[in-house]
């Protein structure tokens, strides 16, 4: 265990407070051995782990999420560039669709979400007569609209 970090340099190191890094090794996020007196021992390797899970969170995405994520690299190894880019393939669909509804909101905030609620003055020229209620709830003009039933 010569090159391990222990929880407070991996806290120092990553920037997470030690609370946050048990509650991610209770999760299953991040992994520990442990010493002869019980201390936790975090291989380097944990830091880029630490890393994937603050930014993620940081973009919206679930613990859940991560963990499944995080559980698709190599147990028996540190993970290769390969590894990480395999995992960065599989959310690049979903990254891209948050990517586009940010740069919406950012675009469209100061004009109408298309929320329906008729609040704002410009909404009559958006939404008249509140026609998006009829859509359902939400941010009908921001989020995108399901696709049309097939069997109808």
């Amino acid at each position: 265990m010569q090159d391990s970090l222990t929880i407070g340099d991996l806290s120092a190191r990553s920037g997470v407070a030690p609370s946050a890094l048990r509650y991610y090794e209770r999760l299953g996020l991040i992994r520990a051995d442990r010493t002869g007196g019980n201390q936790r021992r975090y291989a380097r390797s944990e830091l880029r782990r630490v890393a994937f899970i603050r930014i993620s969170q940081q973009v919206g995405v679930s613990l859940d999420e991560i963990r499944a994520a995080l559980d698709s690299l190599p147990e028996a190894r540190t993970p290769s560039p390969k590894d990480w880019e395999r995992l960065s393939a599989s959310w690049r669909g979903r990254l891209d669709e948050k990517i586009r509804l940010l740069t919406k909101l950012r675009d469209d905030l100061d004009g109408c979400i298309g929320c329906g609620c008729l609040s704002l003055q410009r909404c009559t020229l958006y939404n008249p007569g509140d026609a998006l209620g009829g859509e359902g709830p939400g941010a009908r003009l921001m989020l995108p609209r399901p696709a049309a039933d097939a069997s109808a």
